[in-house]
């Protein structure tokens, strides 16, 4: 059936619930309001308050609390409101839940999802518009993962809950209910770690990941049409990091554009750059180009548009890289 993001989230909670005991929901407001943006909708009538769980405005308690159910055996689904809000927790992510198998030497395994809208382009307030995932793909033992189309995001949300170890699950605000597309009624995976290539093409590589795919088509499609063949990769999993696709994809085109939402210095951009310069230098034709935003808090609504990563900034970019 047609679901936007937020529905196909949904069915994906609902699906691995209803075939797992062990999944459970948890979250500021998950219950009863059935979350911020209605992601868990409908849960708590279905599942009741054993499995879906308002807990108190406490983000670090969150984090705490999914991890120790993890580690007795459950499956916990830990919303954080926001991206931004997660800061309070991240001396519990790092120094407990990222790291508990390695500290037990495979004693415990933490087996949870640390589901978190994130991203600008909504005109939100302070703290709601954050994109900095670069710190959790730097923080070993934590996966995370970025869903760009519902299907995505469904097929994405189920592999992240059966992963035998915790997941950062990030949902970008944006796209939430940006478009609607065929998503299966039922349970099915789509495998962390591995690349999408969204459309095949010869003269450049066009690299993104979650809200910033619709502006990369968009981008794309406009330099097709000034003859430019352009091959769409979307990265879905941040860490690990299928950088093997992007560079099988530079070594064919000779060109590269990376796209993220996140400000410029150390972002993920920076690192796939450096590993296609390492594996795939002999190969390109033009400097790897990245469209980024710029290293500033992200602006009160008056000024995002002016930070906002735009289909004519990554045009742009496709066309310098080509006509270098």
């Amino acid at each position: 059936m047609m679901m936007n993001m937020v529905q196909a989230i949904n069915s994906a909670l609902a699906n691995e619930m209803e075939a797992d005991d062990s999944v459970m929901v948890l979250g500021e407001d998950v219950g009863t309001v059935g979350g911020v943006f209605r992601v868990t909708d409908g849960l708590l009538g279905r599942f009741g308050a054993d499995r879906v769980i308002d807990t108190p405005l406490a983000e670090s308690l969150i984090a705490g609390m999914a991890t120790g159910m993890a580690m007795a055996g459950l499956r916990p689904v830990a919303e954080m409101q926001f991206m931004g809000f997660s800061y309070l927790a991240m001396s519990m992510i790092i120094s407990h839940t990222a790291r508990m198998r390695n500290r037990s030497r495979g004693t415990y395994t933490v087996p949870m999802v640390l589901r978190m809208p994130y991203g600008a382009g909504v005109k939100a307030l302070e703290h709601h518009s954050e994109s900095t995932e670069a710190m959790y793909v730097q923080v070993p033992g934590l996966k995370v993962v970025v869903p760009s189309t519902p299907r995505e995001a469904k097929g994405l949300l189920i592999s992240s809950i059966r992963d035998p170890d915790p997941v950062v699950f990030l949902e970008p605000t944006r796209s939430y209910r940006l478009f609607k597309e065929e998503v299966e009624d039922g349970p099915f995976t789509i495998p962390l770690g591995e690349a999408r290539t969204v459309q095949e093409g010869d003269d450049v590589t066009v690299v993104g990941w979650g809200a910033m795919m619709p502006l990369v088509q968009e981008a794309v499609e406009a330099a097709e049409g000034d003859g430019t063949s352009c091959e769409i990769i979307d990265l879905r999993t941040l860490s690990p990091m299928d950088s093997d696709a992007v560079v099988r994809s530079v070594q064919r085109t000779g060109r590269v554009v990376i796209v993220q939402e996140a400000p410029m210095t150390c972002g993920v951009a920076a690192e796939l750059m450096a590993r296609i310069n390492k594996k795939a230098f002999l190969s390109l034709e033009a400097p790897p180009e990245r469209v980024t935003a710029p290293d500033i808090t992200v602006p009160l609504p008056k000024g995002e548009k002016y930070y906002y990563i735009s289909p004519d900034r990554i045009y742009d970019a496709i066309v310098r890289t080509v006509s270098f």
